[in-house]
Parts: structure tokens; sequence; C-alpha cells
């Protein structure tokens, strides 16, 4: 450092003018506005909002002070310094609105599916912008009573997402199932179909309300699926819980040709499989109808003949009266019985016994578990 500079320094910091005295005056109110201000752009936090409330609050806070340094102190460079200031936290704003409007949602529809659906599924929102713009970002409507797909004529060419409303499902105009927010509209047929193959919607789809629905193509989604390993285990979990959903709300539809309802989750447990109880004409005797009158003293043959004999011979002659028949027993509860003398056996061999795979291809129940 050389003697000039030395020189320059000790001017600055001791050759200075000294103040005379405080004084009692005060700037005007714009400059304590923009320092009012400038102080509470400072209370800002981190992150991108963080740095647009600091730059919101900075911005009008320079241009207080540009107009304190233009209009009271008449200071050239104190008007042009605050005003760069000012344009420069403008710029900031500009730039994280811009960072903001690329990093969120701006459609309000879109950004409920992603918080209801997919941000508990930790999908990235890049992730869910790339799936949502397969879609062109498009929300389609359907008015109350409009056909989303007619059964064996609408061919199976998208895969569409309910955002709102309800669609009934229907097969030749028989009802089966509601399909509701945040469920796929397709995904059984989706699902039916090999991306080379071609076919029709063997159920009919109907607006009972004003819906909104998203809709990928079909060729377009394949791309995308086959192109992102993520996404496309994304779809299969979605799709297959979505079919696992339709296959439990047919359940409550599902009934045997005289009214016993079967559950289709639990195949395994069709034990109200019994055999009849065996009738004393040498045939198999059906049981009496729900509230029939039935002779309540009759005597069913006993299965093991060999003991009833036994137990003949040891009843003593002198006793004069004949041994007290048992009752009956009862197999199963009386509401395992049909009005029409079927019961839950029959119904179960006539509507289950030809289909492959079912209990009765096996000989117990612990067989079919294996």
């Amino acid at each position: 450092m050389n003697s000039g500079d030395s020189i320059l320094i000790d001017s600055i910091i001791f050759n200075h003018t000294l103040c005379d005295g405080w004084t009692n005056s005060t700037e005007g109110a714009i400059y304590q506005l923009g320092n009012t201000i400038l102080f509470l752009g400072y209370m800002g936090g981190s992150g991108a909002y963080g740095a647009l409330y600091i730059f919101s609050f900075w911005a009008p806070a320079f241009l207080c002070l540009a107009l304190w340094g233009w209009l009271t102190v008449c200071g050239l460079d104190v008007f042009l310094w605050n005003l760069l200031l000012m344009l420069q936290c403008l710029a900031q704003v500009c730039h994280q609105i811009f960072r903001l409007m690329q990093d969120g949602l701006t459609n309000e529809e879109l950004s409920a599916l992603y918080t209801a659906v997919y941000l508990p599924l930790d999908v990235p929102v890049q992730v869910f912008k790339e799936i949502m713009a397969a879609s062109e970002n498009k929300v389609l409507s359907l008015a109350a009573e409009e056909t989303y797909a007619v059964e064996g004529k609408t061919p199976i060419d998208q895969l569409s997402f309910l955002l709102s409303g309800r669609i009934r499902v229907s097969l030749e105009g028989q009802f089966l199932h509601y399909i509701f927010p945040h469920q796929f509209l397709d995904s059984p047929e989706w699902e039916s179909l090999r991306p080379t193959e071609e076919g029709n919607f063997q159920v009919t789809l109907t607006a009972e309300t004003d819906c909104r629905y998203i809709s990928w193509r079909r060729r377009r989604l394949y791309l995308l699926l086959s192109k992102d390993c993520y996404i496309a285990r994304l779809f299969s979990v979605m799709l297959g819980s979505d079919i696992a959903d339709k296959l439990y709300s047919l359940n409550d539809k599902l009934f045997a040709k005289s009214g016993v309802r079967l559950d289709i989750r639990l195949p395994s447990l069709y034990h109200v499989l019994a055999p009849s109880p065996q009738g004393s004409e040498g045939g198999s005797a059906s049981s009496p109808p729900r509230g029939s009158q039935g002779d309540a003293t009759a005597i069913p043959i006993d299965p093991a003949p060999s003991n009833q004999g036994l137990e003949a011979r040891n009843v003593h002659p002198d006793q004069g009266k004949s041994p007290v028949p048992k009752p009956p027993n009862r197999l199963w509860p009386s509401d395992t019985e049909m009005p029409s003398g079927e019961d839950s056996t029959s119904l179960v061999l006539e509507d289950f016994a030809d289909m492959t795979g079912s209990l009765m291809d096996y000989g117990s129940e612990r067989d079919y578990l294996k």
C-alpha cells in the first residue's frame, strides 16, 4: 500500500467533518414509509415464496426512497440508486412468479387431483405434469344423461379419469354400479386389450350428473408408459386398485337364482355346502319351506343302524314304555332354506358346479385353500 492510499483512508476515517449537533427535525413521510416497508421486507423467509415476499416489499420501499431523493433531498444520485434498486426488485418478482408457474399447477381441477390422488402416492409434481401433458392438460365435460360409451358400439381408444360427478354403468339396460370421482371410467376395458388389439365397450356408461373428466388417447398413453417405467408402474397400481374396487361394488349385486347373495371376494367360504338330510323313504328329502308345518315328531333314519339295534336290545321289557326318541338334528339354520324348498347346497351346486376352479373341483375347503 503506497502513501497516497494511506492518506485517502486517513482522510475518510479521521479527517471527515464532525457533526456540530443533532437536529430535531425529521425527514418527511415518504422517507419514513419507505424505510418501514423495507423493514417489513426483511422479515421474509427462505425459498421461492420467501424471496417473492421480500422483493415484493422491497420494490415499493425503494420507490418511496427514490421519491424522497427527488422531492426532498433533491439529489440526483439518491434518486438514481433507489430507482435502480426498485427496478431490480421488480425483475426479481417477475422471475419468482415465472418459477412458481413452472413448478406449480395453474389449473385448479388438476391441482385438486394432484393433492387428492397423486400426492399421497409421493408422485413428484414434474411427473404429474408429464402425465397431464399426455392428456393435453384438457378437462372434458359430460352433461347429465349424456352417454360416454355404448355397449358394442364405442371403440376402446382412450382411458379416462373422473374428476367430478357420477357415471352409471349398465349392461343391456340392467344397472351394474356407479363410477365416482377419482375413479377410472374404463379401466376394465383398458386392461382387457393388448396395445395392438382393438375392441368395443361391453357396457354402457351414462353421466347421471354433470361430470368433468380427463382423458388420454390410447396410443399416446402407451408411448408414455413404454418410455417411463415409473409412470408405467404407477398406472399399473392405480388401474389394478380401480378394477378391484369395481369388482367389490358388484358383490352386492351378485345373487344366486333363488336369492342367496354370494361373496366373490371369499370364494373359499362356501362352507354352507352340506349334504341334504336323508328321507325315511329311501331317498333324499329336502327341507320343508320356511313357515311350513311339518311333522315335528317324525324320527329321521339313523345313519348308523347297527348302533340303533344295539340300543334296542338294551331296553328292559319290564319298563312298559317305548324309548323316548331323540329329537332330529338340524344340520343348518332355517335362514339357508329357500321358500321354494331349495337349500343353499343345491343353489351353489347348480350355479357353480360347472365352473372350472371352483370349490366343487376339490374334496374340501382345506384342499381348495392349498
